[in-house]
């Protein structure tokens, strides 16, 4: 049973707190958690980009995973849904299915990608990601969205709905070229088996919708609040979606249900086996519901009721902003804004909440799939996706005892310059919201190049005049180049003048006349005295 009193506890991030940005998304294997969808490309000393959320004492401990030889590679993906998925072999037993997201260049990602571990020492975790590839009706490129498992019949079936996708390319203009607009509120059904995906439209669900949750229970699915960008409002939705699975072609219907509530990007944890909690989420526009519920699933009818609130912080009653993700065992966790008023503050700060005492067992945990909900977007203004962060904790955090554990950001580039989305110079002029591609090798990134003055830096070959002929020559080779700012700098720089070794005049050797053989020192003696 959920706590009455639930259990809301400060945490520290000891490194690399950089990394944890609205969007992540958090993954329970057997009890362990695991973080994913970091704000930036995965660095050197950790390619995989997920980390193992070590909390003890109310320390959290961010230490690098590693992935299997025959795994695919797995982008660093915000926003995206996640579910876990019981396959039919012993291997399959508990995965975790992955679908779009946001990329850190505000790319969107249609890809499906299945989570395993292989391999659980005490030292670390080796996880297997594979691709799943889809055909049919393949659900387009989105985020915000949510994806459950059904199960009827002794079969399985995935099932996705709503999320955000950017405007058709028909639509788009420079001026609103990364304007995002509701998916059409279709159902679609994924077999996870086979890659078959197959599109259902139901008359019920009228508008699009993301940043909802979604309960799943056997072969029922529950669509509770979200956000319509469409009206901009948040309704009230309960919707409970039913999967047939029979020999045949499967059913699905729909069917409106009084008692919902008007929420979106709240976080769900399960409690117990039919019980679950809903944390967070915004009730209006840069408004957080404050308001936590219980959803309880019993004899195929839910029921939500209020449930006393924890003791909220003062910094988490004034945010503007929260958000977070389910960490399993009925523990949510909770980021809000550092303050900017200290003179040394975090981005953000970090707390953990406890819905349930901790005596849940794996079957409770890998009943339900939801979706792990994440800020909204259009409730967190300050925070861009086109920003891009640097690391900024200490290099040796990382446990010292433990050798596959050391992350040392001295190694990594400043992604703060290196990224797509700067400002390179006093005029320059792209933007993440006008840029259009100019070159044909720019594909969906601007192009860029790099100038070799002092430590070098980034700069858009747009700004600075660069003919697409002229980038391809100068990325071709080793040649070193110099923006517009530093050109004449390098010019002034001369070349000093090249010194000749010195000449040492080769040892004379005394050589018996006609042998090609060195004389020992006994025998030069010899000779010298012989002919003095």
């Amino acid at each position: 049973m959920p706590s009455e009193n639930m259990s809301l506890q400060m945490v520290t991030v000891s490194n690399n707190i950089a990394l944890i940005q609205p969007g992540f998304s958090l993954m329970n294997f057997d009890g362990q958690v695991f973080f994913f969808g970091q704000k930036g490309w995965p660095k050197r000393s950790c390619p995989t980009g997920v980390f193992h959320l070590d909390v003890k004492h109310n320390h959290v401990k961010l230490k690098p995973t590693i992935f299997s030889k025959d795994s695919c590679y797995l982008p660093p993906l915000r926003y995206p849904a996640t579910c876990t998925f019981k396959g039919n072999l012993e291997s399959e037993k508990h995965q975790y299915i992955i679908h779009g997201g946001k990329t850190p260049n505000n790319e969107l990602s249609d890809k499906i990608y299945v989570m395993s571990i292989v391999c659980k020492n005490n030292k670390r975790v080796t996880f297997r990601c594979t691709e799943k590839d889809l055909v049919g009706n393949v659900p387009e490129a989105r985020y915000g969205h949510s994806i459950n498992v059904v199960y009827s019949r002794g079969k399985s079936m995935g099932v996705l709905f709503g999320g955000r996708s950017y405007m058709p390319s028909t639509h788009r203009t420079t001026e609103k070229w990364n304007s995002v607009a509701d998916c059409l509120p279709h159902v679609f059904l994924v077999d996870f088996e086979f890659g078959c995906a197959t599109s259902y439209i139901l008359p019920e669900l009228q508008d699009g919708l993301s940043f909802h949750v979604s309960i799943a229970k056997n072969d029922t699915i529950y669509i509770l609040g979200g956000h319509s960008l469409a009206n901009n409002i948040r309704p009230a939705n309960l919707y409970r979606i039913r999967v047939d699975l029979p020999l045949g072609s499967p059913a699905v219907n729909c069917t409106v249900l009084p008692g919902g509530i008007s929420v979106s990007s709240a976080i769900l944890t399960q409690t117990n086996k039919d019980e679950f909690v809903i944390v967070g989420g915004y009730q209006l526009e840069n408004q957080k519901r404050m308001i936590c519920n219980i959803i309880s699933l019993e004899d195929n009818k839910i029921e939500i009721r209020e449930m006393e609130t924890p003791d909220w912080t003062p910094d988490i009653k004034h945010s503007k902003i929260w958000f977070g993700s389910n960490m399993g065992n009925g523990t949510v966790f909770l980021g809000i804004p550092g303050d900017n008023k200290q003179v040394v503050s975090e981005a953000f700060y970090f707390y953990t909440l406890k819905c349930a005492e901790d005596d849940m067992n794996e079957e409770q945990t890998t009943f339900t799939n939801s979706q792990t909900s994440t800020e909204d977007p259009g409730d967190s203004t300050p925070f861009e996706d086109s920003e891009e962060f640097c690391f900024s904790a200490e290099a040796n955090s990382f446990d010292g005892d433990d050798e596959f554990d050391t992350y040392n950001e001295d190694d990594e580039e400043d992604e703060s310059e290196t990224g797509y989305w700067i400002t390179c110079c006093p005029t320059c002029d792209v933007d993440i919201n006008t840029w259009v591609p100019f070159y044909s090798t720019e594909l969906n990134k601007p192009a860029m190049i790099y100038c070799s003055h002092g430590d070098g830096h980034w700069v858009h070959a747009q700004c600075m005049d660069l003919a697409e002929r002229t980038l391809i020559h100068l990325s071709a080779g080793s040649n070193k180049y110099y923006c517009n700012e530093h050109v004449e700098i390098a010019r002034a720089l001369h070349t000093p003048q090249r010194v000749l070794p010195l000449k040492k005049p080769p040892m004379k050797s005394l050589r018996k006349k006609g042998s090609g053989k060195i004389l020992t020192p006994a025998k030069k003696s010899f000779l010298r005295r012989l002919f003095d």
